[in-house]
């Protein structure tokens, strides 16, 4: 398995605890991608901001892993308030076209850090959109 980083996303905080990205084969893997930032969320409490800033980074690492968003197959999106879904939807709609990803979304009490309303993961396959 590679390692995969982007210019535009912030690694991990601590060296060694996870990568945000790792690519086997034609397959790659994306941690949670979340809105933090130094001065907390990118997008402040805003849910839709959260998940335009979290997208971003899925699409930047995506892109870094040599694929393209439509090669996303599944998504894990959690949320800290599910009455925020249509938010994410919404944000969701603006990456994807055609047959959306496979997702699953489900209320958490909270994430990694305070004032964060999303989390993305996701899984794919490079060059998926394609294939026939």
């Amino acid at each position: 398995m590679t390692r995969v980083a982007a210019q535009t996303v912030p690694e991990p905080p601590r060296p060694g605890m996870f990568s945000n990205a790792r690519v086997h084969g034609d397959q790659f893997f994306l941690s949670g991608m979340h809105a933090g930032g130094p001065d907390g969320p990118v997008g402040g409490a805003d849910a839709y901001a959260q998940a335009k800033e979290a997208f971003r980074r899925v699409r930047a690492l995506t892109e870094a892993c040599g694929a393209a968003v439509d090669d996303i197959l599944v998504l894990r999106i959690y949320l800290t308030d599910i009455a925020d879904r249509a938010l994410v939807g919404r944000a969701r709609s603006e990456v994807f076209a055609g047959d959306f990803p496979c997702s699953t979304l489900v209320e958490v009490s909270a994430l990694v850090e305070p004032g964060l309303k999303v989390e993305i993961e996701a899984h794919g396959v490079v060059g998926s959109h394609n294939r026939t």
